[in-house]
């Protein structure tokens, strides 16, 4: 099985230091989400465990070793950091072609993963014809060409339309599924929250969370239930007598804070109170990440009175 481990890992610029002292491991057998706000040092970490830059101090490696090290890197390692990076006089086979001919991989692999990734009828136009969302895909096949271990995509869903979507969310599934170690950068809470089992959060260079999804949100958004009734002075009466605080919200529903659904049922039975829906109002990922990096934000804009 094969993890990606960063020890220590530093890497300055000038006087600036992007990435600081970063120590983690991404796991086989799950999606991990690598999340930050811009300048928290994402980029510059893949590009770091990638070799495509060279760390100050520390060490980032995909089993054990440098990914220098490694002979034909396709077979061990994909990766999809920039989807404008294919020629654009090239058609979509030939730039696969000329990859799969420094790796030995036969062309037939070729074709296989232009099929995954949905570019067989437009394999044979020039690149520079394709959409963002095309770019993307070939960007994926590139990335899967060896049927390496290790799976890095940076911002995999840009461009790609609602069906492209679907089908990355299936597709990081089954990688992991199959054992595969797969770290996923995006700015999409939603998104991310959708595929990952496993978080990695970055805020100016430090690591600020490396945690399961599920734990991470429970950790940072208060639990609440949801609830809508036809008797709201009942239904405020009944909370307002058992502690509770309660919420209006313009809609008509309710949110009573740090409260179980089966305790408000009970409490809300008891007292006669008619009852239109009662469900747990989960946290969201959005929320839980905005509340850890809200003081690790470099660029973000200036919120004003209305």
């Amino acid at each position: 099985m094969t993890s990606i481990d960063v020890k220590d890992l530093t890497k300055e610029y000038g006087t600036r230091r992007a990435v600081d002292h970063l120590t983690f491991s991404v796991q086989p057998g799950r999606v991990t989400g690598f999340l930050g706000p811009n300048g928290a040092g994402k980029s510059t970490t893949m590009r770091l465990v990638l070799g495509l830059d060279h760390p100050t101090s520390g060490s980032a490696t995909v089993g054990g070793r440098p990914y220098t090290t490694l002979e034909q890197p396709l077979h061990h390692v994909g990766a999809l950091l920039d989807a404008q990076a294919a020629r654009g006089n090239r058609s979509g086979r030939d730039h696969l072609r000329v990859l799969a001919a420094g790796h030995r991989i036969p062309d037939r692999r070729v074709d296989e993963v232009l099929e995954e990734v949905g570019l067989t009828s437009t394999a044979r136009r020039r690149v520079r014809t394709y959409s963002l969302g095309m770019r993307q895909r070939l960007g994926i096949a590139a990335a899967l060409l060896g049927d390496p271990e290790v799976v890095l995509l940076d911002e995999p869903s840009n461009g790609l339309d609602p069906e492209g979507i679907v089908w990355i969310r299936t597709l990081l599934r089954r990688l992991a599924d199959e054992g595969r170690t797969v770290l996923v950068s995006s700015h999409l809470m939603h998104e991310t929250a959708s595929f990952a089992d496993h978080l990695i959060v970055l805020g100016r260079g430090r690591l600020l969370a490396d945690t399961p999804l599920r734990d991470f949100i429970e950790a940072r958004v208060r639990p609440a239930v949801r609830v809508r009734t036809s008797d709201p002075a009942a239904l405020r009466s009944a909370l307002a007598g058992a502690g509770h605080d309660v919420l209006d919200h313009p809609d008509g529903h309710w949110t009573v804070p740090d409260a179980r659904v089966e305790d408000i049922g009970r409490l809300t039975s008891a007292a006669g109170v008619p009852i239109l829906e009662l469900a747990a109002d989960e946290g969201t990922l959005e929320q839980a990440y905005l509340d850890l990096t809200e003081t690790e934000t470099e660029f973000a804009a200036r919120h004003q009175e209305v």
